[in-house]
């Protein structure tokens, strides 16, 4: 296997071909950093973490394909991995998953002491999140924590403070990824039930539908209360009315249980969580905090 074969499998590994994983990741960061800068934020610090949030996404795949190298096999949607495949050895990701942590380290050392200190147990929660699934019956509420380590993250650099609105801020993206991420593990329920790992779509059961819509009302209403918080304008709320109205098209798609309408769902978070920040950056850019 020649270099640039080598690479493109690598790529495939971090999910580089499949951005998704990245865009959940980035909005949430980049509603802390608009309403840590009350607007845009400085621009050394965006461009450290977008740059940040893809390496450590691609991290997290790595890690995650290390740990489910013996499950990803037997699930039609990851049985075509690298690590499923053999054409990654385990050395390899591990090498991979530490320089791709090492870089993202790097890249947050000329931010304050707070950021850096934040980044500790940011990347604790992204390098264990994927052996969870052997014990806890809700990963995906670990996933979300781990997914909102951004927020604190970004008021850490951009104010050197964490305000007590990062708590609502992280308690509104957990339930949003809960709920979209319920809606990803709904794809998988058959293969996880076959295998005995554990999910959220496992344990809500027949109720799986409903929890995911419960925790996207969650998201949303405590979106709105922030946005009081805030002082915030029309411009948010209608971001959030626009929100709602992709959230109620996603019921449409998770309703009856088809798995590719379920992935389909998972997707379209993506509108969801830009939706969203284009109300914020757009109602500070309107309306000067």
């Amino acid at each position: 296997m020649n270099i640039t074969e080598r690479i493109k499998i690598y790529m495939q590994l971090m999910r580089l071909d499949k951005p998704i994983g990245i865009l959940l990741l980035l909005w949430p960061m980049l509603w802390g950093l608009w309403f840590a800068a009350g607007g845009f934020p400085d621009k050394q610090i965006l461009i450290i973490f977008v740059l940040g949030t893809i390496l450590m996404r691609s991290a997290g795949c790595v890690i995650n394909d290390f740990a489910d190298r013996k499950i990803d096999p037997h699930v039609e949607r990851t049985k075509n991995r690298p690590m499923a495949t053999g054409s990654v050895s385990t050395l390899e990701a591990m090498i991979l998953s530490a320089a791709l942590s090492l870089v993202a380290f790097l890249l947050i050392l000329p931010l304050n002491r707070l950021t850096i200190l934040l980044s500790v147990p940011a990347l604790f929660l992204a390098g264990t999140y994927p052996f969870t699934k052997r014990f806890f019956v809700m990963p995906q509420a670990y996933l979300g924590i781990a997914f909102s380590f951004g927020i604190p993250m970004a008021f850490a650099a951009q104010t050197n403070s964490l305000p007590p609105i990062i708590w609502l801020l992280m308690l509104a993206n957990l339930f949003w990824v809960v709920a979209y991420d319920t809606a990803y593990a709904m794809v998988d329920k058959p293969d996880d039930l076959r295998i005995g790992i554990k999910t959220s779509a496992i344990t809500l059961g027949r109720f799986d539908v409903l929890g995911v819509m419960l925790c996207h009302i969650s998201f949303i209403a405590i979106m709105s209360i922030i946005g009081l918080l805030q002082q915030m304008s029309l411009v948010y709320y209608l971001g959030l009315m626009v929100a709602s109205g992709l959230i109620i098209y996603q019921y449409t798609l998770i309703r009856h249980h088809d798995r590719m309408l379920c992935f389909k769902a998972f997707l379209h978070n993506n509108w969801v969580g830009m939706t969203v920040f284009a109300g914020i950056a757009l109602d500070f850019l309107i309306f000067p905090h």
